[in-house]
């Protein structure tokens, strides 16, 4: 079972960002009063950072038990440790380093000096999101995807090609089944070399959002909302288990059909 996506405009980038840093933190605070714990898969990105910051600065982000979320990645790029164009390096100084999270419960993807490959790193990171799905099981949750654990929330970017994670249109990711992480070479986006979940493993996500700002995505929103194919535009692909959200500007929001607009949230929502 999927979603039909929800839209939610909001002025400007700034606010949105702010935005969707209230909603994680109300999310995350429902999720643990549910169930003790919480998952999120975080993105990379401007705005995707910018949330994370913003979350950082809000007073409402003592109301979360940080030691208590696990923190998975929807994508990375295969670079050295400490690299700052990696999105957990980023993450961590924009949040996780000040929030008192729980080291064993931030999962990095693998880096170029510690695996030969893209592809062992992914591999190793598909064992590692199939022991922690193990491991719920054994705690008697009710798993989505036996090959996952749970993920509550999914965050994800969108590229002015539409691509999502690092599914890019028209290449072998986007096409992939039966995996739920792949190595990614070729990247029509620097660096060539990643590696990212696939649209099963996000698929599998409770919640999914899609925060997108600036008018050079407005074509990959409007075509991802009126239905186009995955294949071409990955991010119409992606959609939550219980809900599926796109998080936008108004410049995103740009080329939307009308009715699309008319039936949206509001900012406040």
């Amino acid at each position: 079972m999927t979603t039909e996506p929800k839209v939610s405009i909001h002025p400007d980038a700034g606010l949105l960002a702010a935005s969707v840093a209230a909603r994680l933190v109300t999310r995350l605070v429902d999720v643990q009063n549910e169930r003790g714990t919480a998952t999120v898969v975080l993105t990379g990105g401007t705005l995707g950072i910018g949330a994370l910051r913003a979350v950082a600065e809000s007073p409402a982000r003592s109301a979360v038990d940080w030691s208590a979320v696990d923190f998975w990645w929807g994508d990375e790029r295969f670079l050295p440790a400490g690299h700052e164009d990696r999105n957990a390096v980023q993450a961590r100084a924009a949040l996780l380093d000040q929030v008192g999270v729980s080291e064993d419960r931030v999962h990095e993807f693998g880096t170029a000096d510690a695996y030969s490959s893209q592809d062992d790193a992914a591999a190793a990171y598909a064992s590692a999101l199939q022991e922690a799905a193990e491991k719920e099981a054994a705690q008697g949750i009710e798993l989505r995807d036996p090959r996952l654990p749970q993920f509550d929330i999914l965050l994800l970017g969108v590229g002015p090609d539409a691509h999502v994670a690092s599914l890019f249109p028209e290449m072998a990711g986007i096409r992939t089944k039966g995996q739920t992480v792949i190595g990614v070479s070729n990247a029509p986006k620097p660096p060539p070399e990643r590696i990212s979940l696939t649209l099963e493993a996000i698929n599998s996500a409770e919640e999914v959002w899609l925060a997108v700002a600036g008018k050079d995505k407005a074509g990959a929103v409007g075509l991802a909302l009126a239905g186009a194919g995955h294949v071409q535009v990955p991010a119409a692909g992606a959609r939550g288990r219980r809900k599926t959200l796109w998080l936008i500007d108004q410049e995103a929001a740009s080329q939307l059909p009308g009715r699309l607009i008319n039936n949206g949230e509001s900012d406040a929502d």
